[in-house]
């Protein structure tokens, strides 16, 4: 059962309004994600524009959802591992992509050195060491991309934390997270 339940659809928070109109027409629904974040209109705000910006960026859709899977993965939250499986088909990823990324792990060199990052990063809370860095470098992502995979890291592991808090209810496609 969900802990914090999302907000009524139809008759949400004044400032939630126009934010989960604009959900519904992009996505043709409100994911019971927005809806709980809507408990917040500003929480909601600041997810849909470091998203928004995000997508805006240098990192491909492919591994933007590869990246999410990885993290949503280790942050033991199913409601994002379900989501981006979805989202991330829409991107280009295949079954066996999406598995393999919930795993942080991803057949291109390069995509598989971002994850190991993404990873580091979660792990170690932005601890990371000198070799860490020097490897996602030498994989070919400068300073820029980096940044970007931090934020990433950073928008995804914020919506696990709060669908683990609330217990979101699912509603896509329910995948498993994978194991150690």
């Amino acid at each position: 059962m969900q802990r914090i339940p999302p907000v009524d659809i139809a008759h949400p928070p004044e400032q939630a309004a126009p934010l989960l109109a604009a959900v519904k027409t992009k996505m043709g629904m409100v994911p019971n994600l927005m809806a709980t974040l809507a408990n917040a209109p500003a929480a909601l705000q600041a997810y849909l524009d470091l998203s928004g910006d995000l997508q805006q960026g240098t990192i491909s859709a492919r591994l933007s959802e590869q990246i999410a899977l990885a993290v949503a993965n280790r942050n033991g939250c199913q409601y994002c591992a379900s989501a981006h499986a979805m989202l991330g088909k829409q991107a280009g990823l295949t079954e066996k992509e999406i598995h393999n990324g919930l795993g942080g792990e991803a057949s291109d060199p390069q995509e598989n050195a971002a994850l190991r990052f993404a990873l580091a990063v979660v792990e170690r809370r932005g601890q990371i060491s000198d070799r860490d860095l020097d490897a996602v470098r030498n994989a070919g992502f400068d300073d820029s991309e980096i940044v970007e995979i931090v934020a990433h890291v950073v928008l995804n592991t914020f919506t696990n934390y709060l669908n683990n808090v609330a217990n979101t209810d699912i509603d896509f496609p329910v995948v498993s997270l994978k194991t150690a």
